[in-house]
């Protein structure tokens, strides 16, 4: 373990991901579809063939448990690059992990142009950048307000965009619960379509579209 944690430190420099994660990838996916499994909460994963293999992507997901960064990764064929809470960075081996993925610190308590100034360098680096517009947990499972920090992800890199809509994560790690439990029901993630926006486009246009895409991926209808 201690080697392993050494190796993991030396390579969290790089922007792009360690190889030897490269390498263990599609193991840790079946990890985490046995996982799942084990908890009776069947992973499925809806129109992957829209996520491009190559290039800068930005990957835009809603956040209903926990889960959600597994599940999100879990469902792409290709390593992301997750904005993730700066207090998990400081809890022992799960902020080792996140670190070696490549996760990038942002602070949820106010805009953080540090951390997006981050993402967006991976994102004209040719990696893939995974963003919860929500910034927490819906306590209930419906979409919450959406942080406009991802209106201007977009805009400063000019990367293609994607939505994921996630259901039943929260059947196995209800908010704010850390603790799985048995779900008995499948965990479902789907794809959107790609976009991309142009330099011009406004912060209301590019939200506008997020929260259309996301009710409609995760079949929420705006009362």
């Amino acid at each position: 373990m201690p080697r392993l944690l050494k190796t993991m430190s030396q390579e969290m420099s790089n922007s792009d991901h360690p190889r030897m994660l490269k390498v263990v990838f599609p193991l840790l996916r079946v990890a985490a579809y046995l996982l799942f499994l084990f908890f009776a909460a069947p992973l499925r994963v809806f129109g992957s063939y829209r996520v491009p293999r190559h290039g800068s992507l930005l990957v835009i997901s809603n956040h209903i448990s926990n889960t959600d960064p597994v599940v999100v990764q879990y469902a792409c064929p290709r390593l992301i690059h997750f904005l993730a809470r700066k207090e998990l960075f400081d809890m022992g081996l799960l902020g080792r992990i996140i670190k070696w993925w490549g996760a990038v610190p942002i602070r949820q308590s106010s805009a953080d142009k540090g951390a997006i100034k981050s993402a967006v360098q991976l994102l004209r680096d040719g990696q893939a950048v995974g963003i919860f517009p929500e910034g927490q947990l819906s306590p209930d499972g419906n979409l919450i307000e959406l942080l406009e920090g991802t209106a201007l992800i977009v805009r400063l890199s000019g990367a293609p965009c994607v939505c994921l809509g996630l259901r039943g994560s929260n059947k196995m790690m209800p908010c704010p619960s850390v603790i799985p439990r048995w779900a008995f029901a499948s965990v479902q993630a789907r794809w959107g379509e790609v976009k991309t926006f142009c330099k011009d486009s406004t912060t209301e246009e590019v939200m506008s579209w997020v929260e259309a895409e996301l009710r409609s991926l995760t079949d929420q209808t705006l009362e």
